[in-house]
């Protein structure tokens, strides 16, 4: 009993227990911020800052005619709108790709599981050469389809096929999680009071994974603007036609047009930067949206 009461002093007393401060893993709040800055500022922003000091070194007109020219434009058209393409195409395939591999149990699932991040692993290169062995006109597939006037390598199609390689993992490992986390009960719910399996789709599952389905669609996106390892090998790089915006960059650098080659990659990342904030502006909408629907 004494030993009880010399133990806790302070509640014999009456007087409350001095509470003790969380152990914390890492530094305190100022301590990580500025070191987050900081990284983030050598990593990103510097580079960024660079590029566009080094496109201020040209005058207006200058700049206007660097990023306006007629090849540039088509670049523009190919790149953004192959991009585009590619990443709707990802959302549709790599929503029932992940809804696969979470609601169905079948032979082989590990490897159809591992292969979807096959693009991650594979050099883009690599998957550029395949695709054109593959699609050429003497290629496995291509030399089917060249006799119906079917010709994807050195097309924009072409273009468009290789995006959608390289983009598919974003969507799948996004919306992937999502599933798996989902509530079936709501689906039951819905089923129990007659709704049919198109309608518990599009008003209990899509909303509860669109949020999801954007993010992949920003990522698929995003990464398709700036690919260029496998897209060379299968656009052909045909001027006007086939030839993609980081390509121009390129050919810009190899005339020692540093600051030409600038000015069409500031305009790149100023488009982009729009592009993702717009999506990801209607993310947050559709989430604020869920979660007022849901209270």
């Amino acid at each position: 009993m004494s030993s009880a009461v010399s133990a806790a002093p302070g509640a014999a007393a009456g007087l409350p227990s001095p509470r003790r401060k969380p152990r914390r893993v890492l530094p305190g709040f100022n301590l990580t911020l500025g070191y987050t800055i900081f990284y983030l500022s050598l990593i990103v922003l510097l580079p960024f800052v660079a590029l566009f000091v080094k496109t201020f070194s040209l005058t207006w007109e200058q700049f206007w005619a660097a990023v306006t020219g007629a090849r540039v434009l088509a670049s523009y058209r190919l790149t953004f709108g192959a991009s585009f393409l590619a990443a709707v195409v990802n959302a549709v395939f790599g929503l029932l790709i992940a809804w696969v591999l979470v609601r169905y149990r079948f032979p082989g699932k590990k490897i159809i599981d591992a292969l979807v991040d096959l693009p991650f692993a594979l050099p883009t290169a690599v998957a550029g050469i395949s695709l054109t062995a593959l699609l050429a006109g003497n290629g496995w597939v291509g030399q089917y389809l060249e006799p119906l006037g079917i010709k994807l390598a050195f097309t924009p199609a072409g273009v468009v096929i290789a995006l959608i390689f390289i983009g598919l993992p974003f969507v799948v490992r996004t919306v992937q999680p999502v599933l798996e986390d989902s509530e079936k009960e709501l689906e039951e719910a819905a089923t129990s009071l007659g709704a049919t399996r198109l309608q518990i789709f599009f008003k209990v599952i899509l909303p509860a994974i669109t949020p999801a389905l954007l993010t992949g669609f920003a990522l698929a996106f995003a990464r398709a603007i700036g690919e260029y390892g496998s897209v060379i090998f299968i656009a052909g790089n045909m001027p006007m036609i086939s030839e993609i915006t980081p390509l121009i960059i390129i050919g810009k650098l190899e005339q020692y047009d540093y600051a030409g080659a600038t000015a069409v990659a500031v305009v790149m990342l100023v488009i982009s930067f729009v592009l993702l904030l717009v999506i990801n502006g209607l993310q947050a909408w559709q989430r604020k949206r869920t979660s007022g629907a849901n209270a």
